[in-house]
């Protein structure tokens, strides 16, 4: 008997989630606990109503931003753009509106809003699902792409247009407080908190959400359309941030070009600590807003301080002053990060294994809960990424043996820029004040690149090694300039601080069983907050000539020691190399003949290329990944070294965004972003690739009737991130699905073997 189409299709119904639990009442009782340590520490902002209201008021976009997220990271995703979308909106809308620019009317600029949300939203989901890019990596490329035409757009300045919006005072009352006494952000957050539980919790879209990131495999097989699902998330995240960056437009009747900068910390530390799982189908909506609650009340106690008084002697006369004492620069940060580390460790250190179900079982002498089944049907199938060349690389010969090796692309492309430079300025590209420049900022990132190799050949990631650079960067400078330590010791403490940062990123990732992106990037601000809290956020300088000699040229230092080069060849190299660079390629051909030429870096691959099967083998890939990840910490150490002598200065923001120009080395320089392969003269061909495009970039350029053009920093970020982009997309469907075999082979222009 043939069972009808009903009969047949997958059952759905299911006991409707909760809206909210233990973990959201235990929330709370932490909120009320911390509220009453800043009370007790400022009475006089946090014993008022106002402080309450403030604290709701700044949680408002935060909240809707977390709403979003949700639904993002139960589907077992991730979205790093929220960020940028809310900068992106406000930019776009004051844009369109500002008299001072288009001048275009209000329904005008919301359109605009509207068709940019729904456009990243569908470009984060198309990446993610469609093109196969990882999620970390889709999101970052999109919060970089998008902050650098924020920045772009502004010129890194502001916008206002507060008179011409007191011409719609309806709308623009979005930020001011109602008749009631409460801001109509408060309103709109707990419109859309509710709106959102209710559809995650007792909708469809909410248990197809739920089934997704639990088992995505098994959702499919249950009729699911999972694309859609993930797609759709992202939207609604998307629309999220929108409206995000729209209250906080109508609130300031104004942008700024540092609008949504962090944000996604924040945000992603809410959905955690509201009780989400990284690993996916779980998660509340007031868990999440609970969370955001949290995180900025916890900023709020951070950044008011506490009063204080102190005595101020002018001559003879001492005077008692009331004054506030606060935290370092970069401690918010530091603690929120941290804090979104702790919250990510909840969940398999004691969640997963019930410890508080097992502590009160055993205080009541009964026997523990059994564990659950940390795995299951379909979870992930086993896949071989590789751990060699291609077998064409192994069976061409001539000149076609190296147009098959992976890093042929990088090194071509590095060569052809350089002649584009020559051919754009004859005058200066091949003076050797430019070629020594462009080998100083090579040095940085092709530094990185090394280390990152190793990591992502591993199949891991490491996004702190920007944040790294800047914690052994500030070490050393507050060693020289405010301990006035000698070189040497300053150098070894820098090296030091940054490569603990790179064995923490190992521990938590092997150790603790984190996934590498979370680890690193808690530590991504957690060692950027310690860098601006090191050197209490500001710039360094005065350093002794002694260390400074190692960013300048083998000339200068020749100089230093009294010695006379004669002209020539040597003479010529001295004012083209430096230390640093004879340093950096020393430890770029021991890595590389590491990595290419022994058993370690065959068990890299090994262990990058199928990580259950290398285990089989024997290879203990806990030590192999732990390893690697400390070595990209080293790394990153010594460019921060570096990045002080170079300048000659410390920064809090040195090593911004340089994470993903390492991450982009590696990947234009043949590496696979999942795993199994990677070579180190590639990373550094990519790595060449990345710094000529800045220099490109920044080249001063005379057109004919004699005048010059350079094109605006604020926008290199921008082509780096679709340089990456490009490059994950041409590693993902040109190296792993071999489409470019595949069409010589239909073309007619590859032999097919006969088996």
């Amino acid at each position: 008997m043939l069972m009808s189409a009903e009969a047949a299709a997958p059952r759905l119904s299911r006991a409707p989630m909760q809206l909210a639990g233990g973990w959201e009442l235990s929330l709370l009782v932490l909120m009320a606990l911390l509220y009453l340590v800043g009370a007790a520490l400022n009475p006089a902002f946090f014993g008022s109503a106002d402080a309450l209201h403030a604290v709701l008021r700044d949680t408002a976009r935060y909240g809707v931003m977390a709403v979003g997220m949700t639904f993002v990271i139960v589907n077992k995703d991730l979205d790093l753009s929220v960020g940028s979308t809310y900068g992106l909106t406000g930019v776009v809308f004051a844009i369109i509106f500002s008299p001072t620019h288009f001048g275009l009317g209000l329904g005008e600029a919301l359109i605009g809003c509207l068709l940019l949300g729904t456009f990243i939203g569908l470009l984060n989901g198309a990446l993610v699902t469609i093109l196969k890019v990882p999620a970390f990596i889709a999101t970052l490329t999109t919060l970089l792409i998008g902050r650098g035409m924020v920045l772009g757009l502004t010129g890194g300045k502001n916008i206002a247009f507060a008179p011409k919006a007191s011409e719609y005072p309806a709308l623009f009352q979005m930020g001011e407080t109602n008749a009631l006494g409460f801001n109509n952000q408060i309103v709109i957050f707990f419109a859309v908190a509710a709106i959102g539980s209710l559809v995650l919790a007792k909708t469809r879209w909410g248990y197809e959400t739920a089934a997704t990131g639990g088992n995505e495999q098994a959702a499919s097989y249950a009729g699911i359309n999972t694309t859609w699902v993930r797609i759709r998330a992202y939207l609604i995240s998307s629309y999220c941030a929108t409206l995000a960056g729209l209250m906080a437009i109508f609130q300031d009747k104004g942008v700024t070009a540092q609008y949504g900068l962090n944000a996604e910390l924040i945000v992603i530390a809410s959905v955690i600590i509201g009780g989400a799982s990284i690993l996916g189908g779980r998660g509340r909506v007031i868990g999440s807003c609970l969370g955001a609650l949290l995180t900025v009340l916890i900023n709020k106690v951070l950044r008011e301080g506490w009063p204080v008084t102190r005595t101020v002697r002018i001559g003879d006369v001492e005077t008692q002053v009331n004054a506030v004492a606060q935290l370092p620069a970069g401690a918010v940060p530091a603690f929120i990060g941290l804090l979104l580390l702790v919250a990510v460790l909840i969940e398999p250190q004691i969640v997963r294994k019930r410890v508080p179900q097992r502590l009160w079982a055993r205080l009541r002498g009964m026997p523990p809960p059994p564990l659950p089944d940390s795995g299951g049907v379909a979870i992930e199938g086993v896949q071989t990424k590789g751990a060699m060349g291609s077998d064409k690389a192994l069976a061409a010969k001539g000149i076609w043996k190296f147009m098959a090796r992976r890093d042929a692309f990088a090194i071509l492309l590095a060569v052809a820029l350089w002649f584009v430079g020559l051919s754009l300025r004859p005058d200066y590209w091949w003076h050797l004040q430019n070629s020594f420049a462009v080998l100083l900022n090579y040095t940085e990132v092709a530094m990185l690149a090394i280390g990152m190799t190793y990591v992502i050949a591993n199949g891991d990631i490491d996004l702190s090694v920007g944040a790294v650079l800047a914690l052994a960067a500030a070490a050393t400078a507050y060693c020289l300039k405010v301990l006035g330590l000698d070189p040497v010791p300053a150098i070894v403490l820098g090296l030091l601080v940054g490569s603990a940062a790179g064995v923490i990123n190992a521990v938590l990732t092997v150790g603790f069983g984190l996934s590498a992106f979370i680890a690193t990037l808690g530590m991504f601000y957690i060692a950027r907050g310690l860098a601006a809290w090191i050197v209490a956020g500001q710039q360094l300088t005065g350093f002794p000539e002694g260390f400074n000699l190692i960013g300048r040229k083998l000339t200068d230092i020749f100089q230093y020691l009294g010695l006379e080069i004669p002209p020539g060849i040597l003479s010529a190299i001295s004012q083209a190399v430096s230390i640093q660079t004879i340093w950096m390629f020393l430890i770029a051909i021991v890595a590389g003949v590491i990595l290419a030429r022994t058993p370690f870096g065959q068990k890299i691959y090994a262990t990058g290329g199928n990580r259950r099967a290398a285990e089989y083998a024997g290879i203990d890939t806990k030590r192999v990944r732990f390893m690697s990840l400390a070595f990209s910490g080293v790394c990153a150490a010594m460019a921060g070294v570096i990045y002080v002598a170079f300048y000659r200065s410390f920064n809090p923001t040195a090593g911004q965004f340089r994470e993903l120009d390492a991450i982009a080395a590696v990947i234009i320089g043949g590496g696979s972003i999942f795993g199994g392969y990677g070579s180190v003269l590639g990373s550094l061909a990519g790595a060449a690739v990345i710094t000529l495009i800045r220099s490109l970039l920044s080249l001063q350029i005379i057109t004919g009737p004699g005048t010059s053009f350079v094109m605006p920093q604020h926008w290199v970020n921008v082509f780096i991130g679709l340089i990456l982009i490009c490059a994950v997309l041409a590693d993902i469907w040109i190296r792993q699905q071999g489409i470019i075999a595949e069409w010589s082979k239909r073309l007619g222009f590859g032999r097919r073997r006969e088996v």
